[in-house]
């Protein structure tokens, strides 16, 4: 049998798994010392994090938001960023708890993640708000470009750091780049500033040795082949949203993608169980015959328990009898 880690190896390297299943399932995630150190009280009262952005955590909330308004957004002129941005230090982290669950961590039972949240586009917006951001991607590339330039030599550093003090397998790169309904940017747009960055970003990661798994659980069908491009190994995320099948075909099976499940949909009130267990059939006989798929409810869970465990039970019973059922 199998060890999960194992079992997630043979899904990325197209080999027969014991079972089609969640590749999160394979991964323990590490604390980040930054956002533990960015964590705020779930009381509806404003709070600041260390780039000087403003977050709110409603009672009752699955977690924290971005509070952005024309007084306390951290760039009021994109023009004159410099003079707003204060990068965050990385000296002095304490990675005492990230330290302790990678060592209590059987990586050859599972893989070690760090959830990096707050990609470049992500970052951008959580600086200015989301009005102003696509507007001065639009209006001013060229200070975009420089400003997404600290950002992400931010991001490299700090890559290269939890790879010296943990070394995860995996880096968990957190940056939705679309809605439900498209991507934010036009793709030239994306490929003009944010590709570039994020090659290097990519990169940094695979030169330390560890998998590159990219979260976006929106539309990303426009840029697939750029993501492909990028050396992602991973897309987390993957919506149902997207039209999976046609992306399978042009990336050509080079792009392994965990999701499928359309959550949302599942995830109401008094919704019968066989019409749980039914999507998350339809996701497995839908998108697991094409290989390098890892079928899961794109966002990690569905809100109402109970239908959570529905579909996760589903998804675990039907995985298996799956794989028995359609032999590599």
């Amino acid at each position: 049998m199998m060890t999960p880690r194992e079992n997630a190896m043979a899904i990325f390297r197209h080999e027969q798994p014991d079972y089609y299943g969640d590749f999160m399932n394979a991964m323990q995630l590490v604390p980040d010392p930054v956002l533990l150190e960015g964590m705020i009280p779930q009381d509806g009262q404003p709070y600041a994090d260390a780039w000087g952005t403003v977050w709110k955590f409603m009672p009752g909330a699955p977690g924290r938001h971005p509070y952005i308004t024309e007084e306390n957004k951290v760039i009021k002129d994109i023009e004159r960023w410099e003079e707003y941005l204060k990068v965050p230090s990385l000296e002095g982290l304490d990675f005492t708890q990230a330290q302790k669950v990678a060592d209590q961590t059987d990586r050859r039972e599972k893989f070690v993640g760090f959830m990096f949240s707050g990609g470049l586009f992500e970052r951008s917006h959580f600086l200015m708000g989301m009005e102003d951001a696509l507007m001065n991607y639009m209006e001013y590339p060229d200070e975009m470009k420089a400003l997404l330039r600290v950002v992400a030599d931010y991001k490299i550093a700090y890559i290269k750091l939890m790879a010296e003090k943990i070394h995860p397998d995996v880096i968990f790169y957190h940056d939705d780049w679309g809605s439900k309904q498209n991507v934010f940017l036009p793709p030239a747009v994306w490929r003009d500033i944010i590709k570039p960055l994020q090659q290097e970003i990519s990169d940094t990661i695979h030169n330390c040795g560890m998998i590159y798994m990219h979260h976006a659980d929106c539309i990303c069908q426009p840029i697939v082949r750029d993501m492909v491009e990028l050396g992602i190994d991973i897309w987390q995320g993957v919506i149902a949203q997207n039209d999976i099948v046609e992306i399978q075909r042009i990336t050509e099976g080079k792009l392994a993608m965990v999701g499928g499940v359309d959550g949302p949909k599942i995830d109401l009130e008094g919704m019968s169980e066989e019409l749980i267990r039914q999507e998350a059939r339809r996701a497995i006989d839908t998108y697991c015959p094409a290989g390098r798929f890892y079928p899961g409810i794109p966002n990690g869970q569905c809100y109402n328990k109970r239908n959570d465990a529905i579909v996760k039970d589903e998804l675990e019973k039907y995985g298996r009898e799956f794989a028995l059922k359609h032999p590599i």
